[in-house]
Order: C-alpha cells, then sequence, then structure tokens
C-alpha cells in the first residue's frame, strides 16, 4: 500500500511529463526556450508529488540522474530543470551531446512523502524495509543519500541495499548511531522504453 498524499500519474500525464523533459534537454542544446504548448494540451497533474528524479540511460548504461526530494513539487516546472541537470550537470559523466540525446532513454521517478521508519537498531531497520517497494532515504548530520525503489534490482538483499546506500551517503557501511534517521517513500517510474 501506498503512503498517504501520493497519486500514480495516468498514461496522458506519463507521457506529457517524459515529452516535457526530452524538449526541455532539446531546447538546452539548441540554446533556445521551449516553446509553450497551449493550455489545452496539459493535462493536470496531481499537486501532491513530493519530489521527482530524472534518469537518463544509453545502451542500458547509466547517463545521468538528478533529483530532488524536497516537497511540495511542482511537476511543471521541477521535471524541465530536473532533466537538463541530468543531463548536462550530473558530476559523473560530461554534458550530453546531440548527438546522444536521440539514443538516450528517459525515466521519471515521481516520489510519495517520505515517512520516517521507527527502529531501535540497524537489525529493526533491516527488518522494516520492504525489498522492490521502499525507497530510503537516510540522514546523519552532514551525510545524507537515497536509493530510490528500481535500485533493489541491482541489491536485492536488505543488508546489501543498506551497506551501499551508508557507502553512498560517506558513512561506513555498517554505520549506525542515534542520530540516524532512515525514511522510506514510494515512486512511480516511467520510461519512454517500458
Amino acid at each position: 500500500m501506498a503512503p498517504s498524499h501520493y497519486t500514480e500519474l495516468d498514461t496522458e500525464q506519463r507521457q506529457y511529463l517524459l515529452q516535457l523533459a526530452r524538449r526541455s534537454i532539446a531546447s538546452r542544446l539548441a540554446g533556445v526556450e521551449p516553446e509553450p504548448e497551449p493550455d489545452t494540451d496539459i493535462p493536470e497533474l496531481p499537486a501532491d508529488s513530493h519530489g521527482v528524479f530524472v534518469t537518463l540511460t544509453l545502451d542500458g548504461q547509466l547517463r545521468g540522474c538528478i533529483g530532488a526530494m524536497q516537497p511540495p513539487c511542482d511537476l511543471m516546472r521541477e521535471v524541465p530543470d530536473i532533466a537538463c541537470r541530468a543531463a548536462f550537470r550530473d558530476p559523473r559523466f560530461p554534458p550530453l551531446s546531440a548527438a546522444e540525446l536521440s539514443k538516450v532513454n528517459i525515466e521519471i521517478a515521481v516520489l510519495s512523502t517520505p515517512r520516517l521508519i521507527n527502529a531501535g537498531s540497524r537489525a529493526e531497520l533491516l527488518i522494516a524495509l520492504q525489498p522492490g517497494v521502499d525507497g530510503l532515504l537516510l540522514e546523519d548530520g552532514v551525510h545524507r543519500a537515497t536509493f530510490l525503489p528500481k535500485v533493489w534490482a541491482q541489491l536485492p538483499e536488505r543488508a546489501q541495499f543498506l551497506g551501499q546506500l551508508m557507502t553512498k551517503a560517506g558513512l561506513p557501511s555498517n554505520h549506525w548511531s542515534k542520530t540516524l534517521r532512515c525514511s522510506r517513500y514510494r515512486s512511480d517510474s516511467f520510461a519512454e522504453q517500458e
């Protein structure tokens, strides 16, 4: 069951956001502002989205991924911005080229509101996690990282999933402290090529 304050998008909304992301990247490559669409062509989007990630893949390999988890999220504003950041500002990759744009696959993940997991130990947290379902956000002081639910496909074991997320946050893989905050969320993920 998805957390409260969460709405999955319908096919029309999903297609619109994917097209919006692609148009925004293409416009940035061309050095022009994207043409606004007539209001009649814009589907109504939910107002209860609390984060969005855009992932770019090329030949099945990651080519860029950027997201924002700060609610509330205006999808009409956030998707174009985050798509361009994933294409041109992911520090792990060079900026996307015009030649790559036609080959890149765009995936968008719209997130629910993160909900704190009450766990008094690492073992309790591991038991609470729902593999394949939960996205996980962890925070401890200046350390912060998240894995979307789709990461379970590469890290199917709870301990492995949590350990890798700790490492991503710059913490030891077996880290535990009283100040550690872990929150779960759900993701409505959709891609151009599914």
